[in-house]
């Protein structure tokens, strides 16, 4: 799971505050700034994380002496949901601002985030940026409110090691879920406490999960009818993944007796070599080395079984409502000089910085790059590459045909509902699937019901 993913989405605030907000900030005249242009941002990376905010803090100096005209106040920290509210309203937001691509459609159509389109045109790098991450930060009357810096997508975790003790080929992983369930008996087979292929089902991770299976096949889970949105995971689909996960934990036995897991739980299963298979993101891999100990080498990412979608997301930075042409395009300024959407010759600098300190090169995401940028991107990843990013390539070439999907409105609340049906297969063998989709669809339309 990318951490991203749980937790974090400004939606709920948002919806909360949402009269309270549009009033004090759609009226709001552009600022003239008076000389030197100061520009509020976050992001900096906090003081215990020395070596980034080091970075960071360089970063300033360099960009302040190349743009003598433009200062930095840099804030702490990224974006806190619990607080975003509250600072909008009281106008105390940094003048850019990070967000996660789930909230630009909301603070759009709300009015709370300023058009940058007439100076994003001094920046060309923006036309190679991936149609659908541009898309996010797009209103409906076809101008731009921001930028995105990075993105992810789920795909197939696996074994390398444990393929090659079944039988079964590491540069190949399974592309359907038929093929899932085929990999996951032989994977089991081996003994020992091994277990074929792991889900989840507590703290909102088992809808998460469910969420992404549903994308996979071509499923939806909320689907938006007029004005209003509905639950859209009771059919055939619903049922096909919920059927799947329940014939491998009870007829196949391919996914061990320990259920109820969460996040945690099936990275360090990865890690301990005890588990075939798993659906994950690229960001998993640095903590499976890193904090549970284990190797590179070992493990693989594969595109999402099924290949008709899969739950992606991502981030980026906004520009406050009502900030001077002068203060955009000095926030596009920084933003530039950071890399991220605008300047991808960056990335070699920040790929060698990275590899100098020990950090992973040749992870596939954060990836937001098409055509000639793409190209700089994967020579500059190919260079300073200090990890078998060969491990990676099949789910890299998957990303050209697998539709990116974003989570649902009120994501984590449905998450919490669908948690019950994925914890009720995987631990009860006489569940009722048709009864579990219909009790978590009246639960969901209820939920639903609130997006405004």
């Amino acid at each position: 799971m990318n951490r991203r993913l749980l937790g974090k989405s400004l939606a709920l605030a948002l919806v909360a505050g949402t009269t309270m907000l549009g009033a004090a900030c759609a009226g709001d005249e552009p600022e003239t700034p008076s000389g030197p242009v100061t520009i509020t941002v976050n992001g900096m990376p906090p003081a215990t994380d020395a070596v980034n905010r080091k970075n960071f803090e360089d970063d300033i100096k360099a960009f302040e002496a190349k743009y003598p005209n433009i200062k930095i106040d840099a804030k702490e920290g990224f974006m806190d949901p619990q607080q975003f509210a509250t600072k909008l309203a009281g106008g105390q937001l940094e003048d850019v601002f990070y967000v996660y691509l789930t909230d630009p459609a909301a603070l759009i159509a709300k009015r709370q985030v300023q058009d940058i389109s007439a100076q994003l045109a001094d920046f060309p790098s923006i036309k190679d940026v991936k149609p659908d991450l541009m898309k996010v930060f797009t209103g409906g009357d076809g101008k731009v409110y921001g930028v995105p810096v990075a993105n992810y997508s789920l795909g197939l975790v696996y074994n390398r090691t444990l393929f090659t003790k079944a039988g079964l080929d590491p540069a190949s992983p399974p592309k359907t879920w038929e093929e899932v369930r085929e990999a996951a008996k032989k994977i089991t087979a081996l003994g020992n406490g091994v277990v074929g292929y792991g889900d989840y089902s507590k703290n909102n991770t088992g809808g998460w999960h469910f969420t992404a299976e549903m994308y996979s096949i071509g499923g939806d889970v909320a689907a938006k009818d007029g004005d209003t949105w509905k639950a859209a995971f009771n059919n055939d689909k619903g049922k096909q993944v919920l059927q799947q996960l329940k014939d491998m934990r009870w007829t196949d036995n391919t996914m061990g007796q320990r259920q109820l897991l969460e996040w945690a739980d099936l990275l360090q299963m990865m890690a301990s070599g005890k588990l075939g298979m798993y659906i994950g993101s690229a960001d998993n891999f640095p903590v499976i080395v890193n904090q549970y100990k284990a190797k590179y080498e070992d493990f693989g990412l594969g595109g999402i079984p099924g290949g008709q979608g899969t739950l992606g997301g991502g981030d980026g930075y906004m520009f406050k409502a009502g900030l001077s042409p002068e203060k955009i395009k000095a926030g596009l300024t920084w933003l530039s000089f950071k890399g991220g959407a605008l300047d991808p010759s960056r990335i070699a600098a920040d790929n060698e910085k990275a590899a100098a300190k020990g950090q992973p090169v040749g992870l596939p995401q954060p990836n937001i790059w098409t055509g000639a940028s793409l190209a700089k991107w994967e020579e500059a990843t190919k260079k300073h590459a200090n990890i078998p990013s060969e491990n990676f390539g099949p789910f890299l070439a998957s990303t050209a045909t697998i539709p990116l999907k974003l989570e649902p409105p009120l994501a984590q609340q449905i998450y919490a509902v669908l948690d019950t049906a994925m914890q009720k297969v995987l631990t009860d063998q006489n569940a009722d699937i048709s009864k579990l989709l219909a009790d978590a669809e009246k639960q969901v339309n209820t939920i639903l019901s609130t997006v405004k």
